[in-house]
């Protein structure tokens, strides 16, 4: 094979009516990447439980709200009501209630 570019092997392979296949990067010692941490957050909410204000940022407007529930088959339970909203200032943030200790978090 003449050239040893990744441009001449897929000109080559393309000449051979063939694919030319694109080596992957090695993946590196440092694991898998971390979401963020939920950070507490103050939340003022209505009866049902729907945000009206974050912190000192009143809720516009709530896009979706999903309820998760996971591990609870063991001793420490996931249970948390998420909510999506747009803030009066144009915020899109996610927060939710920690169901299982009433508390409220932001997610981002």
């Amino acid at each position: 094979m003449r050239g040893s570019s990744a441009a001449g092997e897929a000109r080559n392979a393309a000449q051979r009516g063939g694919a030319a296949s694109v080596g992957i990067e090695p993946l590196t010692s440092r694991g898998p990447r971390r979401l963020a941490k939920p950070k507490p957050v103050r939340v003022q909410a209505d009866k049902v439980g729907r945000p009206l204000r974050i912190g000192h940022r009143e809720v516009d407007a709530v896009r979706e709200s999903w309820l998760v529930e996971d591990r609870w088959w063991t001793d420490e339970p996931l249970r948390r009501r998420y909510w999506e909203v747009v803030t009066g200032d144009g915020r899109d943030l996610v927060v939710f209630r920690d169901l299982e200790e009433g508390r409220w978090y932001a997610q981002r």
